[in-house]
């Protein structure tokens, strides 16, 4: 089974992007609503949820674990690779390497939270990549939580994009990156405003591939894993909202079981 988790809805994208690449294999996903959003909460704070959701997957039965938050990816996941004798997955690598090769002028934006943003990792593994490269950072704490109110298509979250993405637009980026895994639900909005000639690196998707590559190479690791095409969902705090949310953005009847780390 693969296990996902993610401070809250926004992992669920990953989950979509998964299950068209791999749509036989078992997954299993944890949204911990109760203390989200994580991008407003300290480093030590976030590597504890962090391990104590994959230790949740793992009691579940996952082999592997994905982390498809961006926040946990950019402060806890050498911490859960470090406890956990198992092949760990972060968002932020194959988002990175992706955008490098996507970029025609290597001047790469990034939308994030505020603890991803101030990490600084996007920056450290492009410029590892290609130390010439230009890279801007924009902090968007409203986001998430306009995701999960479910204010997709509201006009003052239109505007709120808008203005996040304005210095980036000085900046005259060429590629950006979604540094959440929230923002793909509004990435209709958010490339409307950067405009059609920046390309727009979903993060859900470039994860999703990863996955998706390693395990085509390890069948060691393919082998454990069941592919019977179960879902289960479990979530800290059950709202309508999510559950709503969560049934738009993976086109199917979810049932929502609630669990308290």
């Amino acid at each position: 089974m693969i296990g996902i988790f993610d401070s809250g809805i926004g992992g669920l994208t990953v989950v979509r992007s998964l299950m068209k690449q791999l749509p036989d294999y078992d997954i299993i996903y944890f949204g911990d609503t109760a203390r989200t959003p994580y991008g407003s909460k300290s480093p030590e704070t976030v590597v504890g949820y962090a391990l104590e959701n994959t230790q949740f997957l793992l009691k579940q039965g996952a082999k592997i674990v994905v982390m498809a938050c961006n926040t946990a990816s950019s402060v806890a996941s050498d911490s859960v690779a470090e406890n956990f004798d198992i092949p760990i997955f972060e968002v932020i690598s194959p988002a990175s390497v992706k955008a490098v090769k996507s970029s025609r002028n290597l001047i790469v934006g990034i939308i994030g939270t505020r603890a991803t943003v101030k990490s600084g990792i996007y920056e450290k593994k492009i410029r590892a990549m290609k130390p010439e490269a230009k890279v801007y950072s924009v902090a968007c704490p409203l986001l998430v939580p306009l995701v999960e109110e479910g204010w997709l298509k509201k006009p003052e979250t239109v505007m709120i994009i808008k203005k996040y993405l304005h210095p980036l637009k000085v900046s005259q980026i060429d590629t950006l990156i979604l540094g959440c895994t929230h923002y793909p639900l509004l990435i209709d909005k958010i490339q409307r405003k950067i405009g059609k000639r920046v390309t727009v690196i979903d993060s859900s998707i470039a994860l999703a591939e990863n996955v998706k590559d390693f395990l085509d190479t390890h069948p060691e690791v393919d082998n454990l894993l069941g592919k019977k095409g179960e879902f289960k969902l479990f979530v800290s705090d059950v709202t309508e909202q999510f559950e709503k949310t969560a049934e738009a953005t993976l086109k199917r009847k979810v049932l929502l079981e609630h669990i308290k780390l």
